[in-house]
């Protein structure tokens, strides 16, 4: 049974519509009203507050603590300075991932490390014969995500100068109602945003200092249903929905590897070796089968389906983490892992794993759609992603 998290008890004040979800052993919300409408504006529009406390969360420490994560993640860690994160994959021998997450940097031999799923027994045993510690934190450090275009404003408000020139995936010490916290300028929304990491207990505390500052920035509390919708604007995988972790998967086809979903981009092949090195080596050179794109839906089509049923159009604006077949023709060639009606792009558009040879943008593909209980297919266009990917994202000071 789910347990709460450090400010599950400011959660349930203010969730009128009493809808969680299980994530990771906690009580997540859903969503604070009877619609996430109002949650996913604040993420986009204002300032949006998300309880992120269920991460894993681990500690690495001691004087080998780098060479233990550069055995293990397959990007450099030694390129990441002190007072900077990383976000990075970690695979099997077969080079297929097995989780992705960040890692601060918070001192010369000491990092943070979060993930979706626990990975304690699988980094103690790359660690042998190494002098590194590893402790798993996820019960004695509570996050929360500050989102949206007025959350420099309201970290401003409640932590002082010290964020105010703070660069994109950078973290820096703070003070919040005279709690000392981290605050990193990282998330999970594709916008400006901060996560703040501080003690489990002193959690309700830093919760309510950031209620008590949010009404001039038009804080609102978000949840996973709104949550869902801005990650997939901004193009950002889900585990067991863009991928199964390859130590979960019971078939050949639902192993991914980094080049497949999108994390290429974080495979260094010219750093010293690391686990799965050598077959994303031969990746490299041959080519991946498989390509994560983004799948832009043809409105008329879904229009004209719903249309010759004598119904308007009845998307639904709940992001779906069902998979749905991909075609060219009458080949099917992937599937769409997660689909949604995008509120700030007025498209419905789709994250999704085709073969690569259909992976190039503006490609013209079909996606199937359930309308009545009967199954069609509707154009899709081969977009690049992110399909939202904001100036204020990254720019500093933010604007």
């Amino acid at each position: 049974m789910p347990i709460g998290t450090a400010v599950h008890e400011k959660v349930m004040q203010l969730c009128e519509s009493l809808n969680f979800r299980e994530w990771s052993g906690y009580y997540a919300a859903s969503v604070y009203e009877m619609h996430h409408d109002h949650e996913y504006n604040a993420i986009r529009n204002a300032a949006a507050m998300i309880d992120v406390s269920p991460l894993f969360k681990y500690r690495v420490s001691g004087p080998d603590s780098a060479k233990f994560i550069n055995r293990v993640i397959t990007r450099d860690i030694h390129r990441v300075a002190v007072g900077q994160v990383t976000y990075c994959c970690w695979c099997d021998e077969q080079g297929k991932v097995i989780d992705d997450g960040t890692i601060s940097r918070l001192a010369d031999t000491l990092y943070r490390w979060t993930a979706a799923e626990p990975s304690l027994r699988w980094f103690r045993q790359n660690s042998l014969g190494l002098d590194v510690e590893i402790d798993d934190i996820s019960a004695d450090v509570a996050a929360l995500a500050i989102q949206g275009p007025t959350s420099a404003g309201l970290l401003q408000a409640t932590a002082g100068p010290a964020v105010a020139d703070l660069k994109y995936f950078r973290v820096t010490p703070a003070k919040i109602a005279g709690v000392d916290v981290e605050i990193s300028r990282t998330g999970y929304t594709g916008d400006l945003g901060y996560e703040i990491w501080m003690p489990w207990q002193d959690a309700p505390k830093i919760w309510d200092a950031l209620i008590a500052h949010g009404g001039p920035f038009d804080l609102h509390p978000a949840g996973m249903l709104a949550l869902d919708v801005a990650r997939i604007e901004a193009g950002l995988i889900l585990i067991d929905v863009e991928y199964t972790s390859s130590r979960k998967a019971l078939i050949e086809s639902q192993k991914y590897s980094p080049y497949e979903i999108g994390l290429g981009r974080l495979v260094d092949l010219k750093k010293e070796g690391f686990i799965g090195r050598d077959a994303l080596e031969e990746e490299s050179r041959q080519g991946s089968k498989r390509a994560l794109v983004g799948l832009e839906i043809n409105w008329d089509d879904v229009e004209r389906l719903y249309d010759e049923m004598g119904l308007g159009p009845q998307v639904s604006t709940t992001a779906s983490r069902v998979a749905v077949p991909v075609y060219r023709g009458v080949a099917q060639i992937g599937k769409a892992t997660s689909t949604t009606w995008s509120p700030s792009l007025k498209k419905m558009i789709a994250l999704a794993s085709v073969a690569h040879a259909h992976a190039a943008p503006g490609a013209e593909l079909q996606m199937e759609l359930t309308v009545e209980a009967a199954r069609h297919k509707v154009r899709a266009t081969v977009r690049e992603l992110p399909f939202f990917n904001p100036p204020r994202k990254t720019a500093t000071p933010p604007l």
